[in-house]
């Protein structure tokens, strides 16, 4: 059915359940992950009182943090499965989009909720974003979700809260 999944991932327990999900996909389907992440802009603000050296520390904090994230998802996926990783510098909302187009996506798999609910508040969530401007289905996994099932002997299918078609 999907031959080649977009799955963003950012560390948070909602993104580490919908790799563990795009994972099981690919093993039945045979199908093909992407794994994406994005490196956290520092907030402009964040820049004052700090010298060059100090700002310059920051970003590479951001990027060294990242990249552990994405080591982390790419460790986690079964060596025979086809993957390839993304790690972008662009605001992770663009860079979704432009690569679900860019890289013939046929399914996108994320977390509901990212890095916090006061950044979620500030900034908008991400996953609110990709299910309205996605032209592919969508798959927004709750963590909590599965853990609930897990007790109570439910199935997969009764997990995801939306996959929504672009």
């Amino acid at each position: 059915m999907f031959r080649n999944v977009l799955v963003a991932v950012d560390g948070s327990p909602d993104a580490d359940e919908a790799l563990t999900q795009a994972i099981d996909l690919a093993e039945s389907e045979r199908t093909r992950l992407t794994l994406i992440t994005g490196v956290a802009n520092v907030p402009a603000i964040s820049y004052l009182g700090f010298g060059a050296g100090a700002s310059a520390e920051l970003c590479a904090g951001a990027r060294s943090w990242a990249g552990a994230v994405l080591t982390r998802a790419r460790d986690r996926v079964p060596d025979d499965l086809p993957l390839s990783t993304i790690l972008t510098e662009k605001p992770i909302r663009r860079a979704l989009i432009e690569q679900i187009k860019q890289g013939q996506h046929d399914l996108i798999v994320m977390g509901s909720r990212g890095r916090g609910a006061v950044r979620s508040t500030l900034l908008g969530s991400v996953s609110h974003y990709v299910l309205n401007h996605s032209p592919i289905p969508v798959l927004i996994v709750h963590a909590g979700t599965y853990e609930q099932n897990a007790v109570a002997g439910g199935s997969w299918a009764a997990g995801p809260r939306h996959l929504a078609a672009g």
